[in-house]
């Protein structure tokens, strides 16, 4: 018999509450989700529609960054009370979200632990100050900059690697080896995430390019921060944005090694996210690294001619199953 909750919530309308999220909010997630599976497609949903909580949650400008970090505190204490419940004392919420996610990690063996990961890395935003070190000099990391890339790629793990992680337990693995080039794979989503939003992010006074690597290619936190969007790029800004673009590229080769590592009816959804992200790359790429005048994009054409090929894969895979 289906549980429902006080106000009708079954798990089946939970799942649907999930998949409308992410449709409306995963706009190059959403492309990958097709291409697999029902069950999987449901689990990955609602895994997105948690992070999406966490994320608005954390990024509400309305509000001063001690009440965000106390709502999604009391946020996150809810979801552990729901999760460590006895079975038998442990109700339907009222949150489709919740129910969801539950049913998700219990499904597909889910360490919870990696959930705690995902918003560790969304309240890293809360905590920040920003501060640019004297003489060119790396300083120590404070909000809304990092000092170093390795703080960098710890941010990037907590953001990104992690849903990989989660990933490929619904996706289905058996060889260790997927592990850290899932989250390597994750690496190379959230620098592209972070070249396409440079602009962007120093309008709100956040640079996630590390100190180190504006000291190296002589560009200024303070240059960044206060960019004019018309001006054309400088040769040290187009240097800075290409070393990270290399550094991208070197983690999208992990992409490729974890693609048969996982379950043949779940490839063809992970080559759809990054075919795509990695499309945005090459799109970066071929601009020159100019992410000032125009933000890059996947063009809507591209994505279904990736999705299209990514089903048409998908059907083989269930045919020779």
């Amino acid at each position: 018999m289906a549980q429902i909750s006080s106000d009708g919530l079954t798990l089946e309308k939970a799942y649907a509450a999930c998949r409308a999220i992410a449709r409306r909010e995963a706009k190059n997630f959403y492309y990958a989700f097709v291409a697999l599976p029902k069950p999987k497609r449901n689990a990955i949903c609602a895994i997105y529609a948690f992070m999406r909580q966490a994320d608005d949650l954390a990024d509400d400008e309305s509000l001063p960054n001690g009440e965000r970090r106390r709502r999604l505190d009391a946020w996150l204490t809810k979801w552990r009370a729901f999760c460590e419940a006895p079975a038998n004392d442990n109700p339907v919420p009222d949150d489709p979200v919740f129910f969801a996610v539950r049913d998700a990690i219990t499904r597909f063996s889910i360490p919870p632990s990696l959930l705690d990961e995902l918003v560790a890395g969304v309240t890293m935003d809360l905590d920040r100050a920003v501060t640019e070190p004297a003489s060119g000099e790396v300083g120590e990391p404070a909000s809304d900059t990092y000092a170093t890339f390795a703080d960098l790629y710890h941010y990037c793990y907590l953001v990104a690697s992690v849903v990989g992680l989660v990933c490929i337990h619904i996706f289905g693995y058996t060889d260790p080896r997927a592990e850290k080039f899932a989250e390597e794979t994750g690496i190379a989503f959230q620098l592209t995430n972070i070249l396409r939003d440079v602009a962007e992010d120093a309008e709100r006074q956040r640079v996630y390019l590390p100190l180190e690597e504006l000291a190296a290619h002589d560009v200024t936190l303070e240059s960044l921060l206060h960019r004019a969007p018309a001006a054309p790029l400088t040769t040290n800004e187009r240097a800075l944005l290409a070393s990270i673009a290399r550094r991208a590229e070197d983690y999208y080769q992990s992409a490729q090694k974890l693609l048969p590592l996982i379950d043949r009816e779940s490839r063809p959804a992970l080559w759809v996210l990054v075919s795509i992200y990695h499309g945005l790359l090459q799109r970066i790429e071929r601009a020159d690294y100019d992410v000032f005048s125009r933000r890059a994009s996947v063009p809507m054409p591209q994505k279904l001619g990736i999705l299209a090929i990514g089903l048409t894969r998908m059907g083989l895979a269930r045919l020779f199953a």
